[in-house]
């Protein structure tokens, strides 16, 4: 049943009435330089944020070993995250609704040079309809907008008639493993909705997502004999030839997939880092690239990790050097399978009402060709996995920033989503 007309009004004016503490608490979270390693501060504040609020509060380590034993999982470093797993649950006097897990990652990835922004990083600068800051967009405001769609219906006294987990991970740009352990946990719902930066519109596939390094090493000699040497750096090139001839023929393979066919470039290899050599006055021994590459939705990673460890090895056995001295390949990072959205849910329905309700406009839906947390609930809970958010630009880049008229719209279709997904009842 459609939201009756009078209490859609009045959800819509509680989103407004308090979207000016929900825009200063935004900035609270900006505020925390909340790189890989550095959220638990931050953690702490969403904890207590919950805690305050009356939510029933979990907060829990990952385990290691079974993120290690789950097909899911990514690979553990020496900088994965310690940072804790907040959860925050609103459990109803009578179930009666439909239950539903809002989620968001309070981790951001680094800055680069402060002097290439216009404000300081971390300083969340609000300008015309625009809110600045890294993280901000990516996804401080979702964050934040998981937490006040659900005020709003409170301050109408009103809450929801189902069980709501509002879950905040971390890990989210480097491995997905603060997501899967929420599944490891034992926390599972009807739907799942997360606020990613998506321009307003609901993710209907997502691209799986592998992390390797490659190790090149050299002969080291004085570079006035450098011919008698071998220069690793240089043979990193080469290897990062083979991996661009990679992933054109991985893009190739779009065709006969709806999702992707019609994408001029679904799959993209990014070489993210790359570090070697010791001395301007010595030939490189030793080269590392850092390296980032998309998979189809429906491939494993494990399968797409072999592929390229067999592709760099083929191409090993052709080079003069290297058929002697094989690059080494480490997976270290995102080993995580896309999906897709089917359409036709009662959950995309339901997002798709209230979407038009806040903007007067059909909900539209997208492929991005990056990683979502929504992958663990899609392909592990099997459940539908809404991803849809705010208006943004720059996130991972220099100036990161969201619509503020956005994100007002996207809260009121998320209030109005949570109501009529849930039910609700007397607060």
């Amino acid at each position: 049943m459609p939201l009756d007309p009078q209490l859609r009004d009045k959800i819509i004016a509680s989103v407004e009435q308090g979207f000016g503490e929900q825009i200063a608490f935004t900035q609270a979270m900006i505020r925390f330089p909340s790189t890989r390693g550095a959220e638990h501060t931050i953690q702490d504040f969403v904890f207590r944020a919950l805690a305050d609020r009356g939510y029933a509060m979990d907060r829990f380590e990952m385990d290691r070993a079974a993120i290690e034993n789950h097909p899911g999982g990514s690979p553990w470093s020496s900088e994965h995250s310690t940072a804790p797993i907040v959860v925050g649950i609103h459990r109803p006097r009578e179930e009666k609704g439909r239950s539903l897990i809002l989620q968001a990652h309070v981790d951001v990835v680094p800055a680069g040079p402060a002097e290439m922004w216009s404000h300081a990083p971390f300083d969340p600068v609000v300008e015309g309809d625009w809110i600045y800051g890294r993280g901000g967009a990516d996804m401080k405001v979702g964050h934040a907008a998981n937490i006040f769609a659900m005020d709003a219906l409170r301050r109408i006294g009103l809450q929801p008639a189902a069980t709501v987990y509002i879950q905040s991970v971390v890990e989210e740009e480097s491995t997905g493993n603060g997501a899967l352990m929420t599944h490891l946990r034992g926390y599972k719902a009807d739907a799942v909705l997360i606020p990613e930066p998506e321009e307003e519109k609901l993710v209907r596939a997502n691209v799986g997502v592998l992390w390797f390094q490659v190790e090149v090493r050299g002969h080291p000699v004085h570079v006035r004999e450098m011919g008698a040497g071998a220069n690793a750096i240089d043979a990193a090139y080469r290897v990062i030839g083979e991996l661009r001839r990679l992933e054109a023929d991985w893009n190739e393979r779009k065709k006969g997939r709806p999702n992707f066919e019609n994408e001029a470039h679904p799959i993209n290899l990014n070489v993210g880092k790359i570090e070697g050599g010791d001395w301007a006055s010595s030939v490189p021994c030793w080269c590392r690239l850092d390296c980032r590459i998309a998979i189809y939705p429906g491939t494993p990673a494990e399968e797409a990790a072999r592929e390229i460890q067999e592709r760099i090895a083929n191409f090993s056995r052709t080079d003069a050097y290297f058929a002697n001295n094989p690059p080494q390949v480490t997976f270290n990072g995102f080993h995580t399978e896309g999906y897709e959205l089917a359409p036709g849910s009662d959950a995309e329905a339901v997002l798709a009402a209230a979407h038009q309700s806040a903007t007067g406009s059909p909900l539209e839906s997208f492929m991005t060709a990056g990683y979502l947390d929504a992958r663990v609930y899609a392909l592990y809970d099997k459940i539908p996995a809404l991803c849809y958010g705010p208006i943004s630009e720059n996130i991972h880049g220099f100036d990161e920033r969201a619509s503020i008229s956005s994100i007002k719209r996207i809260t009121t279709a998320m209030a109005l989503f949570i109501a009529e997904w849930c039910g609700v009842e007397t607060a």
